[in-house]
């Protein structure tokens, strides 16, 4: 393409270093750097592009999740891309403490930026890079001075007081807010009045020379939304900030293109800027990705839907997750319930089948607001865990309190096995107990084992007398036996039980309440609170053989003593 002598005079200008770089300020050059990829057809390339700001949360990890699914599904390729042009946001740490907790929770990246947590490295994968938008400052302001040849895009001039100005006046006027028509004074200058300008020393941006008129209208097919039209954009949006770093929408553009990007999936609060993003793939001559703009999560508050918010909502952040020790899979397996709308049915026809055979579809994706709903989370959580081998589950446990409960760490991985023995009680058989959610209930949950942790929580049942007690304590140790099996174990708490006054049967007391001091079920919470510190528990009989004979008697004797 041949280009005007004033439209090569002002690139000339604006990129005087254009040619001392690799390009020469040809984006053909990157064309060819980067070719099409050569996957498989209908494999997906998505890509993460999130700021280095440090705080990771839910949404983050949602849509980590979609995108890194559907490149799975297709047989393609999932990018982390960090966008760190706004340099005055970044965190120090950031890019590692994303990295590693959406690498805890199962997701992770094909290509693009990556971290080795043992070597505290930072490092980048792939032949689409560099991945962080700040090293490619060459290749965007190729692209731009490809538009300032073609006429699609000019110096601006305004200073904040005039851009602040120029607001204020559209407010009081009720005007579309932005720089376009009227309010674009620099947009059609000759070429000899911008190097006035720019030799004068006065501050510029480069600004996007919008075509659209404001009754034009785009279509465009949403991979979530189906078709939308919308209101074509009329904005001269920065292009080049003063610093010469992109601007979000611009580098988004090129790096989509230029890694050859397929589904751009996002929050649905993008889609305001979707006109922009059209506007831009259309001058510089890409072809659009397939866009996919998912919904908000939710919760409700006050009997009202609300978004949920990094200032009221503790549980939006990932670290909460990980602090309470919720499993991955359990995260993840909930996340799909509210990704799409026939994963549940699924899972009921495919219930012990693996979520990565699990075919997610963007058209099954919710547009309203989902409903982030922490009580199912934890249901759905029960019933992946009781599909966990216990000596995995074991495995998480100790990991957990690694991190966050470091004052039983200790005791928890000193007998791995004997801690698997305890996790896996009640499991087994056709209707297993499903009362385990995350690692910090769980603890709780077994903390009885742990002679150190052990404390008596609750009163014996109000129908056992304070006098009756230690009888039936040390009736109960007198005749305990370590090698007795289930039966005889249980005939001897229903002999203890009769030869004291209680029902043998909980029916019979029901029947004849005046006969009975209690039943046979009292005298077993006796021995359970003893052992255990509380009124239920699991099987009592399988939490004497993993606590043992010396351990089952001295607690009786001890709980004998206090009486």
């Amino acid at each position: 393409m041949t280009h005007d002598n004033a439209s090569v005079k002002l690139a000339d200008l604006l990129f005087p270093d254009t040619k001392n770089t690799p390009s020469g300020g040809d984006t053909a050059y990157y064309e060819t750097l980067y070719p099409p990829r050569n996957l498989p057809a209908g494999a997906a390339v998505t890509r993460l592009g999130p700021s280095p700001t440090g705080f990771i949360h839910l949404g983050n990890l949602y849509t980590a999740f979609m995108n890194k699914k559907l490149a799975d599904e297709t047989g393609g390729i999932f990018i982390l891309r960090i966008e760190d042009t706004d340099r005055k946001r970044e965190v120090t740490g950031a890019v590692e403490t994303l990295i590693s907790s959406l690498a805890y929770f199962g997701v992770t990246f094909d290509e693009g930026v990556t971290y080795d947590a043992d070597s505290d490295r930072i490092s980048e994968s792939g032949s689409y890079g560099p991945y962080y938008q700040s090293a490619r400052r060459d290749i965007y302001r190729s692209y731009v001075r490809k538009l300032i040849l073609e006429g699609k895009a000019y110096p601006c001039f305004l200073t904040e007081d005039e851009i602040n100005e120029i607001r204020t006046r559209q407010e009081r006027e009720k005007r579309t807010p932005g720089i376009y028509g009227e309010w674009a004074k620099y947009r059609n200058l000759s070429c000899e009045e911008y190097a006035k300008r720019i030799e004068a020393g006065q501050n510029y941006v480069v600004r996007f020379k919008a075509e659209a008129e404001s009754a034009d209208t785009i279509e465009i097919v949403d991979g979530i939304r189906g078709k939308l039209t919308m209101p074509a954009n009329v904005m001269d949006v920065v292009l080049l900030k003063s610093d010469g770093l992109p601007t979000y929408h611009f580098a988004h553009a090129v790096d989509d293109h230029l890694m050859r990007t397929t589904h751009v999936i996002r929050g649905e609060e993008w889609l305001s800027s979707l006109p922009i993003h059209v506007a831009l793939f259309r001058a510089l001559g890409f072809e659009l990705p397939i866009y996919c703009h998912s919904t908000v999560l939710m919760k409700m508050d006050d009997g009202k839907k609300r978004k949920l918010s990094k200032r009221k909502d503790p549980e939006l952040s990932l670290e909460y997750y990980r602090s309470d020790g919720y499993h991955p899979k359990a995260i993840l397996e909930y996340l799909l319930t509210v990704i799409n709308s026939n994963f549940e049915e699924w899972r009921a026809e495919n219930p012990d089948a693996p979520i990565d055979t699990f075919e997610m579809t963007t058209e099954k994706m919710s547009v309203s607001g989902i409903l982030f709903d922490l009580e199912k989370l934890r249901d759905v959580s029960k019933e992946v865990l009781v599909k966990i081998p216990a000596t995995e589950l074991a495995d998480f446990v100790i990991h957990w309190a690694a991190m966050y409960k470091n004052e039983a760490h200790g005791a928890l991985s000193a007998d791995r096995d004997r801690l698997a023995r305890i996790l896996d009680i009640g499991r087994d058989g056709d209707k297993p107990r499903k009362d385990l959610s995350h690692a910090r209930q769980i603890f709780d949950f077994i903390s009885y084992f742990y002679d150190e942790f052990f404390e008596i929580r609750e009163s014996y049942p109000a129908e056992v007398s304070d006098g009756d007690v230690p009888l039936l304590l040390q009736g109960y140790i007198d005749s305990y036996e370590p090698t007795d099996d289930r039966d005889v174990w249980f005939e001897k708490i229903r002999t203890l039980a009769t030869e004291n006054g209680y029902a043998a049967k909980p029916k019979d007391f029901k029947k004849e309440p005046d006969r009975y001091k209690g039943h046979v079920g009292h005298v077993s919470s006796v021995i359970r609170v003893a052992l255990v510190g509380r009124a239920s528990s699991p099987d009592l009989y399988e939490i004497q053989r993993i606590l043992g004979a010396e351990k089952v008697r001295s607690r009786i004797q001890a709980a004998i003593r206090s009486k």
